[in-house]
């Protein structure tokens, strides 16, 4: 099984120390006394891009060669690894093309072009956006950064596994936001060889949930990509995927699904309780304890993952709505 190693993530630190925010973990009181053991919070919202992709993205982008770095990098994105590359090819002289769907949110697309990468909207998922990265790759010479499917990218988000065990040692359980798996992937594997013991959950939205569908049909396999307030976990794994499906198969103990509704109201908890601004993907794990679908037994912590809601989105779901559909 082809994975990354703790030397990998150990050395993915050292080289992206001073370009990435070292995020504090908190104790939640609110969520401590709702599941009856210490909760904490990881606080990777507050990350530079806000959200944790910048480890992944900057940890790659250090390693292109020279002739790499000329041709520029190219990527698919729902929005946050988008930015995260944005920023670390800006921070280094380096051209930068971002593939995306129309499902993409407005302000996430806005903040990438603000960083002075290109955008190309592509088709409505990002199966259809990677057609166009497929074709820059062979046609212009161009280096693809996948959002999660590369071993560099998967030991930069394998980081936030390091800080975790460090910070909270006698952690039992980490709930983690899950898409194509890189950052989930990364921490499972810093976190278990640290703790062979630690629990590791994966936490998704019901719609479109495309590594649970594979990990279901015991292969990789496409899904149709539907609107969430979950969007950046939107997005199918790759058929040809390579690094993260066998790693989450075989190191992730569970996956939790949650509805539109519940990961509303981790949103809210979220800002009401904790006094944070975090976007639906961020909200999985809060969202898991409350719903009670995660029944805790030990110190547990929950990953918040990115901050990149649409802020008028973020006041409609504090004022009460439970989707997408209630926000038009």
């Amino acid at each position: 099984m082809p994975h990354v190693t703790l030397s990998e993530i150990e050395e993915a630190a050292r080289r992206i120390a001073g370009r990435v925010r070292r995020t504090p973990v908190d104790l939640s009181p609110s969520l401590s006394a709702l599941a009856g053991v210490p909760v904490f919070l990881k606080h990777e919202h507050r990350q530079i891009t806000g959200a944790f992709k910048l480890r992944g993205a900057t940890n790659a982008l250090l390693q292109l060669s020279p002739d790499e770095r000329a041709k520029g990098v190219v990527a698919t994105s729902t929005g946050n690894h988008g930015r995260a590359l944005a920023h670390a090819a800006a921070a280094e002289g380096v051209r930068c093309i971002v593939c995306m769907s129309s499902l993409v949110p407005a302000n996430k697309l806005e903040a990438i072009k603000a960083l002075g990468a290109e955008i190309r909207i592509i088709g409505r998922s990002q199966d259809e956006a990677q057609i166009e990265v497929e074709r820059l790759i062979a046609e212009d010479g161009m280096t693809g950064l996948p959002p999660f499917d590369h071993p560099h990218i998967v030991a930069g988000q394998g980081t936030i596994g390091l800080e975790i065990v460090e910070d909270v040692p006698d952690a039992a359980t980490v709930l983690v936001p899950l898409s194509g798996g890189g950052l989930i992937a990364g921490i499972a594997v810093a976190a278990k060889t640290l703790r062979p013991d630690i629990r590791i959950l994966g936490l998704s939205m019901r719609s479109g949930a495309a590594m649970a569908a594979s990990l279901d049909a015991g292969h990789p396999v496409e899904v149709e990509e539907l609107p969430t307030l979950a969007d950046s976990l939107g997005g199918g794994i790759g058929l040809a995927n390579a690094w993260t499906f066998e790693t989450v198969r075989a190191l992730v103990d569970d996956i939790v699904l949650l509805d539109e509704a519940e990961i509303a109201a981790g949103i809210r908890h979220v800002y009401e309780m904790e006094r944070e601004i975090v976007e639906g993907a961020a909200a999985v794990g809060v969202a898991a304890l409350l719903a009670g679908k995660v029944a805790p037994t030990g110190p547990t912590v929950a990953l918040l993952s990115g901050r990149n809601i649409a802020m008028e989105l973020h006041r409609r779901i504090i004022n009460g709505a439970d989707g997408l559909e209630e926000t038009d």
